[in-house]
């Protein structure tokens, strides 16, 4: 190992980012959750004894900010003294750490900060973007919005939220759906089809809220209006519902934001439940799982659509095979220094090294707790 290469510093952080609105989709309506505030963020920083820098991250909505934040510090200190090159060993040492708490959920995602970072870190030390280290096949992905289309926004706010995405260059536009009503959703996406014409990609989401018969009775309604996916319309672990829903309809079934594992992706790939699949990196691990996961996505010819966290995913969409779709949501934009570029309908890779991210100083303003390993004296 080269002295240079090993870990002498890891700085995690936990962030609450607040909402300038309460955000509320189908859960909300349907007594499940509360409307959504804040979100927690896990940074992880590490750097070795040569400088290098790399960092990650990892985040919780309504609940688990604390838990992912406080595993973290548990399983840090494995990284001290480790050579930051080896990032498949040393993410199966922080899932081995904490192993007796599982290897999904909460702790998994604890893992995909410090994962992410070591990527960001070793692209950062090769002078590449991560897409170009990892392979890229293209130089920008289709974007598509959804922060704009909650269930909480009268359907007239979302229909100026999706102009002015269209405005600034977003390719295509996502509503929730959802609500204990059809014919209320229906009617906003009536209307989202009217306003955007026939030609714009129009999605929906009804975030796990239907049953299977209405699943199936929502889904034939909503064939006429040309949608390019109809996203979570089932439990997100009803992955025989969903193949079945799948193989009933013209329009394709997307899933997979709220699996954990690598595992959890190919059992809903095995029974075929995903024309197009929504894995969410940080919830699964980070880059190293993400990996393993989109070569068997691809073996399976499924369409991909990372969920959320764009300044993640981006990269990873580039180095997908197949044409896939990245997910626009501004929200993080003030936890960083810079701001990525959409053009045309599609969202470009950043020319700068890693991740290309700097955490800015509001990042800082809304830290609650940091805590900072390094070698003992």
């Amino acid at each position: 190992m080269n002295p240079l290469d090993r870990i002498a510093r890891v700085r995690l952080s936990s962030v609450y980012l607040p909402l300038d609105t309460p955000v509320s989709d189908a859960k909300v309506l349907t007594g499940r959750q509360r409307p959504m505030t804040e979100v927690a963020f896990l940074f992880a920083e590490i750097t070795t004894e040569g400088g290098l820098e790399g960092i990650g991250f990892c985040y919780s909505k309504r609940a688990g900010g604390p838990g992912q934040y406080a595993h973290a510090c548990e399983i840090a200190p494995e990284l001290i003294g480790e050579d930051a090159n080896d990032i498949p060993r040393l993410w199966e040492k922080l899932v081995w750490a904490g192993a007796s708490v599982g290897r999904g959920g909460l702790s998994i995602q604890a893992v995909a900060a410090f994962d992410i970072a070591l990527w960001d870190l070793k692209a950062r030390r090769a002078g590449l973007p991560l897409a170009k280290l990892l392979g890229a096949h293209r130089d920008s992905v289709r974007c598509y919005n959804t922060s704009g289309g909650f269930l909480h926004a009268p359907i007239e706010r979302v229909l100026e939220n999706a102009a002015a995405a269209l405005e600034r260059g977003i390719g295509g536009i996502k509503i929730k759906v959802g609500q204990p009503d059809g014919r209320a959703d229906l009617a906003r996406v009536r209307a989202a089809r009217e306003l955007l014409g026939e030609e714009v990609p129009l999605m929906v989401d009804a975030n796990q809220q239907w049953d299977r018969p209405a699943a199936a009775r929502m889904g034939r309604a909503l064939e006429e209006f040309g949608l390019v996916w109809i996203e979570e319309p089932l439990d997100a672990h009803d992955h025989a519902g969903h193949a079945a829903l799948a193989a009933a309809l013209d329009t394709s079934v997307a899933t997979g934001e709220m699996l954990t594992s690598v595992a959890e992706h190919a059992e809903l790939l095995r029974a075929g439940g995903a024309d197009i699949l929504q894995p969410d990196a940080p919830r699964i691990g980070g880059v190293t799982p993400f990996l393993r996961l989109a070569a068997l996505a691809e073996h399976h010819r499924v369409q991909l659509a990372p969920h959320f966290a764009m300044e993640i995913h981006l990269h990873l969409a580039a180095a997908y095979g197949q044409e896939p779709w990245v997910e626009h949501f501004e929200w993080l934009e003030p936890l960083f220094e810079e701001r990525l570029e959409i053009r045309d309908g599609r969202m470009l890779v950043p020319d700068r090294p890693g991740l290309g991210l700097t955490l800015s100083e509001q990042a800082a303003g809304w830290t609650a707790e940091r805590r900072e390993f390094t070698r003992p004296a």
